[in-house]
């Protein structure tokens, strides 16, 4: 008969200091990788970093065209910093790698985080891995299995890339990086930095636990404040067997987030971490997989973009039972099948913040005046798009042709700071993220300019 595993765990023993500091070069990085949240921890020891005596010169040797055009290291800072406009998103996958496995894994958990450097407004969602999803080049499927498929048929990039392409089709954002851990690192991860305090808020008894050996296990867990070190946190992190099956793991997963930027806040560990070395960088070995564009200066300048995002600036979603249904396959499989209207409602909570006084602003709040232009050679296109519009909610103030009509992608051009607006009207015209332009220019005639290219053309039924 198995062991019964309960919430308590005892205290890990020391590890030779080169691996605590290894580990806690990972955690820097998990948090980057949720990117937008660590911007917490740097606004509340900012001033604990900048007064430092054990900050060391953070200075990376690489040719200067392989700088990164986003990081700045001004003259006499101890950090550099971000500087770069567009929206930063990041996938983060947790893959179920046991130890022993050397084949290809599906994501055990998916999370979308995001941070608008213009509008300093942060989110982060979480997606449920039985979301029934086309993937590209395969059919429909679990979206958790895009990973398996990119690294199983060779597609570039591997699962990551098609992990990243599987989020991205179906939900209409544009990611920049991608980050992936295994359980080995997160259990390590949260060892190195002496556990996390969880307030478990029912208890959980799952009588079949998955064990690395693929046995089962009892566990359960009282309600209640506990002090989780990282073999317990992964299983409050993983354990399904609640009321609220995935939807609820989500959730915990997102409390495990805040309890480790907790953890490292109150322990005045960011400084430290700040001072990784190349090498250290180097030593991370195959516990996390970065994205190649991801260089060290930005994870530093990201995290360092945060000190002036107020924190109540992010928000925490789920796609959960509200915005699913679930469903079985001809083959027995449990599948969460996607409202993708109500997806696109969440996601554009996430992905479109705009906080007046602590609240969300509307579209009629930030009255926006729109202008809708044609850049192709299809006659009446915008007066169409106009009505669409119209129909749908949005107050076009004008409708005309461009300065010219071969524009091949279409624009959303922000003369003005409008992201309800922009992110409302991506969605009604099945835009992707990255055409959102921010023009800046206050004495423009209208606060949005519309500009419809080929690419809005080809998604258009013109009939006979």
């Amino acid at each position: 008969m198995s062991d019964t595993v309960t919430a308590k765990a005892s205290v890990p023993q020391s590890s030779f200091p080169y691996r605590f500091l290894m580990r806690l070069g990972l955690l820097l990085i998990y948090l980057v990788g949720l990117g937008v949240a660590a911007y917490v921890v740097y606004y509340r020891v900012r001033e604990e970093v900048a007064g430092s005596e054990i900050l060391p010169d953070f200075t990376i040797s690489r040719p200067p065209e392989s700088q990164s055009p986003n990081v700045e290291r001004p003259e006499g800072a101890s950090l550099p910093i971000w500087t770069g406009t567009e929206r930063i998103t990041v996938l983060i996958l947790g893959i179920d790698q046991r130890g022993q496995e050397e084949d290809f894994w599906r994501s055990d958990t998916i999370i979308l985080a995001t941070l608008d450097p213009v509008t300093m407004k942060a989110g982060v969602l979480s997606i449920p891995r039985d979301l029934w999803v086309p993937i590209p080049g395969h059919r429909e499927n679990r979206i958790n299995t895009a990973h398996f498929l990119g690294d199983a048929y060779g597609y570039p990039g591997g699962g990551p890339a098609l992990a990243v392409e599987t989020v991205a089709y179906n939900l209409g954002v544009d990611i920049t990086y991608f980050v992936r851990i295994n359980f080995d690192a997160f259990v390590d991860m949260v060892d190195m930095i002496g556990g996390i305090e969880v307030d478990v808020p029912e208890p959980i008894h799952d009588h079949c636990y998955p064990t690395p050996d693929y046995g089962c296990e009892e566990l359960f867990i009282d309600a209640g404040v506990h002090h989780f070190y990282g073999d317990m946190a992964l299983k409050y992190a993983r354990v399904r067997r609640t009321s609220g099956g995935d939807f609820d793991r989500a959730r915990r997963q997102q409390q495990v987030i805040r309890a480790v930027l907790k953890r490292v806040t109150e322990a005045r560990m960011l400084p430290q971490l700040a001072g990784l070395s190349q090498e250290m960088w180097q030593m991370l070995g195959d516990s996390v997989k970065l994205d190649p564009k991801l260089q060290l200066e930005e994870i530093i300048a990201l995290a360092n973009l945060g000190v002036a995002v107020d924190p109540d600036d992010i928000t925490f979603r789920v796609i959960d039972e509200r915005t699913t249904l679930p469903a079985e396959t001809p083959d027995d499989m449990q599948i969460l099948v996607p409202l993708r209207e109500k997806i696109r409602e969440v996601r554009d909570e996430v992905f479109g913040l705009t906080f007046e006084a602590g609240k969300l602003q509307t579209l009629e709040e930030e009255g926006a005046t729109i202008v809708v232009m044609n850049g192709t050679q299809t006659a009446g296109l915008a007066y169409a798009a106009a009505q669409y519009l119209e129909a749908h909610g949005v107050a076009v103030i004008d409708y005309t042709n461009a300065d010219r009509q071969d524009y091949e992608a279409s624009m959303v051009i922000l003369n003005r700071d409008k992201p309800t607006t922009a992110q409302h009207l991506l969605s009604l015209l099945y835009l992707p993220e990255s055409a959102v332009i921010h023009g800046a220019n206050p004495t423009a005639d209208y606060d949005v300019v519309v500009l419809l290219g080929e690419d809005y053309v080809a998604t258009q039924d013109f009939g006979e």
